[in-house]
């Protein structure tokens, strides 16, 4: 018995020695990041993420990605577990005439093992093939893109959701994504499903879509999985109570989340106010230009007001209401938060800004509209409305997109699951911008489904596509939305899809990839949405059905118009910045970058108004005491 109690004793000695070397502080921070703790290689691998970080030594570097603008390259290195033996730095090296030349050397960070690079006075307007190096032997190779200012076109490839249910190759998307050669990389969240193995979560995510990320700017932003939660409601930083995060705030210690911070977003260009939150968190909220086209990246998550305690529970979960008769109002209270003061304060600074720019859109996690019946069984999960989106809070959602029209932009963003184009209503149908929900790249997570219980058509002007259930709609927070396109998952629960997943070939499961196009010269926005299986490249390769949809650029803001200013005529000054001000109220109507030297100003009700123009912000003329007229008023400014 004695020696049974010595083994006993001598194995929980063991066990707990194990987690005494974690890297995160407190109880909910032992049992992170086990995959790749500096121990690793004192034991044996359990797992598929325990295998699969330990590769060999001149392979160390798994992947690099980067963004540059205005002077400054800022690149991440994410390396494999380093073994105690193993230098902690590596060099960036780039080729010029023909030689690779050191340029920087950084240090690998533990917990995490990323390095972080940056070069100022970085010229934008070449292409630099680098390479990352490892004095072990490793190498990762790529191409610095030039800023593509003279293309006409500027794509970008917009994805998110890439499930851990399913830990087989993404070649098929990357090829794809690859053939429609994009400017722009946008991973809207969702890149790692493992919560409490993030480092190794985010490294086989890179690993997976590292040969387009290689040779492309790219932006990844952070949403809930990628934070270690089921779902995440950051009030401002604060600590929550339980992984679910409904009360607000994050689960995991401030150390973990730092970490991801770094990992997923240093590279992108510095944040529009760097002032951290509560525990010291980062920001990243920030613009990125790429070829004229300004995309503001938003943290629609960081801010926002946690549902539980604060309205009453109306469903299965405190984010989830099944309640018909309930009153929108009850919800909707003042003193709730979506975006944040900080956000729509950089949201309306960012749309007077148009140096370099032609054209703005908006990069989120998530929809600002609830476009789903639907979640997570196709029999039992119908749900009237769901908190953990951007319909919620309601008085924040409208807030936000009237900022986001001002700029006559659109959204991209993912997190739903369901690929989607709305309009979104703010006061009217079809009065807000347009918002694209890519689909999943892999959709064996959790399903949703548009699907209205009434069977009809929305209201309104028809769609002209060929699916059915298109039109004006309210979500079940009362929100006006415009559905346009729609893709359905073919499965009716996630067992059935992942059964359809482990059979391998090209199961459709309504997953893949979202492509947004922006024409310059004829200030036009096209959406197109990809199977995650196929070949692009085939004559006859088709999209989801509803695409692809195009949409002008003027078309985000739909209000309808009540008559127009005197013409504006600019006299040495092409293509001018335009803003238009409603005096009574001091509102800015919308700023935005006009073709040629005239302008018809529209205007949505009668008074009088305000006039700004310049040549990069409407700082250098002003014409007050305009009122819409009937006839072509020529004023010259």
């Amino acid at each position: 018995m004695k020696n049974v109690l010595t083994l006993i004793f001598g194995a929980l000695l063991l066990w707990n020695g194990a987690f005494a070397q974690s890297a995160f502080p407190g109880e909910r921070g032992k049992n992170l990041d086990i995959a790749t703790r500096e121990d690793i290689w004192d034991r044996e691998p359990n797992g598929f993420l325990e295998e699969f970080v330990r590769v060999e030594r001149d392979e160390v570097i798994a992947f690099a990605i980067y963004t540059q603008q205005s002077g400054s390259l800022k690149m991440t290195a994410q390396l494999f577990p380093l073994k105690p033996n193993e230098k902690r730095e590596v060099t960036l090296e780039l080729k010029k005439n023909g030689e690779w030349k050191k340029a920087k050397t950084a240090t690998v960070n533990y917990p995490g093992w990323y390095a972080q690079l940056r070069i100022d006075n970085w010229d934008g307007s070449k292409d630099v093939p680098y390479r990352v190096t490892h004095s072990g032997g490793a190498t990762f190779e790529g191409l610095i893109r030039k800023d593509p200012i003279n293309k006409q076109e500027i794509v970008v490839a917009s994805m998110s959701c890439n499930s851990s249910r399913d830990r087989g190759d993404r070649e098929s998307i990357v090829a794809n994504v690859r053939a429609h050669d994009p400017d722009l990389l946008f991973f809207a969240g969702d890149q790692s499903y493992d919560h409490r193995e993030l480092t190794a979560g985010w490294t086989w995510f890179g690993f997976l879509y590292r040969d387009i990320i290689r040779d492309r700017p790219t932006i990844t932003i952070i949403d809930d999985h990628d934070i270690g939660q089921g779902n995440f409601w950051g009030e401002g930083g604060i600590i929550a109570d339980a992984t679910d995060g409904s009360s607000g705030g994050y689960y995991y210690p401030h150390e973990y989340i730092k970490m991801i911070h770094d990992q997923s977003t240093w590279h992108l260009p510095d944040p529009y106010d760097s002032t951290p939150i509560e525990q010291g968190i980062q920001v990243y909220y920030t613009d990125v230009k790429v070829g004229e086209v300004s995309f503001a990246v938003i943290e629609d998550r960081k801010f926002k007001s946690g549902p539980k305690g604060k309205i009453p529970e109306m469903g299965p979960r405190p984010d989830h209401i099944n309640d018909e008769s309930y009153d929108r109002n009850t919800v909707d209270l003042p003193g709730l938060k979506l975006l944040g003061d900080r956000q729509v304060h950089f949201l309306n600074e960012w749309s007077q800004d148009w140096e370099g720019v032609e054209m703005k859109a908006v990069l989120s996690q998530t929809a600002f509209t609830g476009a789903v019946h639907l979640h997570g069984s196709f029999d039992e999960g119908r749900l009237l409305a769901d908190l953990d989106s951007n319909a919620w809070p309601q008085t924040g959602r409208n807030k936000a997109l009237t900022a986001i029209r001002r700029a006559w932009a659109p959204h991209l963003c993912g997190d739903q699951h369901l690929a989607v184009v709305v309009q979104h209503g703010i006061e009217n149908h079809r009065d807000g911008p347009f918002g694209f929900t890519n689909p999943a790249l892999v959709n064996t997570i959790y399903g949703r489904w548009w699907w209205p219980e009434n069977g009809e058509a929305g209201g309104g002007t028809p769609i002209d596509n060929e699916l059915e259930w298109t039109g004006d709609y309210l979500d079940g927070l009362g929100n006006r939305m415009t559905m346009h396109a729609y893709a359905n998952p073919n499965f009716k629960s996630m067992n059935e899809a992942r059964d359809l997943s482990a059979q391998g070939g090209e199961t459709n499961l309504e997953d893949g990839y979202g492509i947004a196009r922006f024409n310059k010269s004829t200030r036009t926005i096209t959406f197109e949405c990809w199977p995650r299986f196929g070949d692009v490249t085939k004559p006859g390769a088709k999209q989801y059905a509803g695409w692809p949809l195009t949409i002008r650029q003027e078309d985000n803001d739909g209000r309808e118009v009540y008559g127009y200013l005197p013409e504006l005529v600019f006299e040495g000054m092409n293509d001018p910045v335009v803003q238009v001000i409603e005096e009574s109220s001091g509102e800015v109507l919308y700023t935005v970058r006009i073709q040629g030297d005239t302008f018809l100003p529209k205007v949505y009700s009668n008074g009088k108004y305000t006039v700004k123009a310049g040549k990069d912000r409407p700082d250098e003329f002003k014409k007050t005491g305009l009122k819409p007229t009937a006839k072509k008023i020529k004023v010259k400014l």
